[in-house]
């Protein structure tokens, strides 16, 4: 499993990508979606939402358990990704394209978050 060097990780497992406008895409990561197992429901913020770091967001429903999703970052949703909605699959098959879970305008991002290679090292991978 390789976690993408450029993007940054919370230790509840989300991802980060880096700003671009000051907006930032959410989701989790391969090792999350692999230990929750198959995706069958999504509940993400809606557009509107302010979302604040380490809280949660929404959820995530496998074959498994109900796991909480929780912001990496502070802001305001401005996408949430309607494919994984519809096909919540997509958190499984690529957690780090299609699988995206929201975006986010930052309004305050915290200064724990991991790099790829931390990550690995939390997720014991």
């Amino acid at each position: 499993m390789s976690n993408p060097q450029q993007l940054r990780y919370s230790k509840e497992h989300e991802w980060l990508s880096p700003a671009e406008d000051g907006v930032a895409t959410i989701g989790i990561t391969e090792h999350a979606a692999n230990a929750l197992g198959d995706v069958v429901f999504a509940q993400l913020p809606a557009v509107g939402d302010s979302v604040t770091a380490g809280e949660t967001c929404g959820e995530l429903e496998s074959t498994k358990s109900v796991s909480d999703l929780y912001s990496p970052v502070t802001g305001e949703v401005v996408e949430s990704n309607q494919d994984v909605v519809e096909d919540p699959s997509l958190v499984n098959s690529a957690p780090f394209e299609g699988g995206w879970l929201f975006k986010v305008r930052i309004a305050e991002e915290p200064e724990d978050l991991l790099s790829a290679d931390q990550y690995t090292e939390l997720a014991g991978n």
